[in-house]
């Protein structure tokens, strides 16, 4: 088995959100998955993460960092986000925790999404891999002038919000943290897209309330992204359908985004067996958040140089 560490994070302000469960009783299954966060986090501890000793702050916030432009505010609660799409089993479990008490933040909705092992993103398969962050880029002067009003600010975050052009919603859910701040997903391996690495987007809402039709109001105290190191991406590449994906790949040390700072900036641990990464990937993380701030991220542009998602 290898084990090995990976990335989350960013900035906006969020008065009210709603999210719709189909069919019915989804969050009352809460507790599911509790089970497969007991000795995760054991690594984490043992390289080294902060700990209450100071008097000031108990853990290291984790780095905000660009929600992208697709983003879509949850409308599926489960914690199987996978929909039958192809790929390495990847199960994630997070565990939020406020980074000045660290005391785990309990009823918090996370919201994750990423591209598939091909680099789409459910709701912009028009746009193809990565929502049009991969393929030939564009020459020459552009041929049309925006229209409507911008969704952030400068550089919106990698261009602003984007209009979603279907319903798809595979690799996107959203669910509830335990009483210990544990959040576990299933999902699969992402793949990639020119102009940036292997990742997934993750959002961390506080405050609100869960209801029978899903989560209302509260803030977004966290957005970021988690990342995954060279050695477990490069032996994905070897797998289909990931083997099939012709995109040039952006590594972690050339990405634009991914902070540079380890797991306080989302790189995650893992664990796999080396010669038979099929068979699945487990991850986790400590997310230090600040819940009584808001953190979204669209008045926080990524690098110039940096692809939209």
């Amino acid at each position: 088995m290898t084990e090995t560490p990976e990335g989350p994070v960013n900035k906006r302000d969020l008065t009210r959100r709603k999210v719709v469960v189909t069919g019915g009783a989804a969050i009352a299954a809460v507790g599911v998955g509790g089970g497969l966060a007991v000795n995760a986090f054991a690594d984490e501890a043992a390289s080294g993460a902060p700990s209450a000793s100071s008097s000031e702050t108990c853990y290291t916030l984790t780095s905000e960092t660009t929600e992208g432009p697709y983003y879509i505010d949850a409308d599926k609660i489960r914690q199987d986000v996978t929909e039958d799409e192809e790929g390495i089993p990847l199960t994630l479990t997070l565990k939020v925790i406020d980074a000045e008490t660290c005391k785990p933040v309990k009823n918090a909705a996370v919201d994750i999404w990423h591209c598939s092992a091909l680099g789409i993103y459910s709701g912009y398969e028009a746009m193809g891999s990565g929502g049009g962050g991969g393929g030939t880029p564009p020459t020459g002067a552009p041929t049309d002038a925006p229209s409507g009003t911008p969704t952030g600010g400068p550089g919106g975050g990698g261009g602003g919000h984007a209009e979603p052009t279907d319903d798809e919603r595979y690799l996107r859910g959203t669910w509830k943290t335990d009483k210990h701040g544990y959040v576990t997903f299933r999902t699969v391996f992402p793949g990639w897209y020119q102009g940036r690495c292997v990742h997934i987007h993750v959002k961390v809402h506080v405050d609100g309330t869960w209801t029978d039709a899903g989560y209302e109001g509260g803030h977004t105290c966290h957005t970021g992204q988690l990342f995954f190191d060279e050695e477990s991406v490069l032996a994905s590449a070897e797998v289909a359908p990931y083997s099939t994906n012709e995109a040039t790949r952006t590594t972690l040390d050339e990405d634009t985004i991914y902070p540079d700072n380890g797991p306080a900036g989302g790189l995650l641990y893992l664990k796999y067996n080396k010669r038979h990464i099929a068979k699945g990937v487990r991850a986790h993380l400590t997310l230090g958040v600040a819940p009584d701030e808001t953190n979204d991220s669209t008045d926080t542009p990524p690098s110039a140089s940096a692809s939209a998602g």
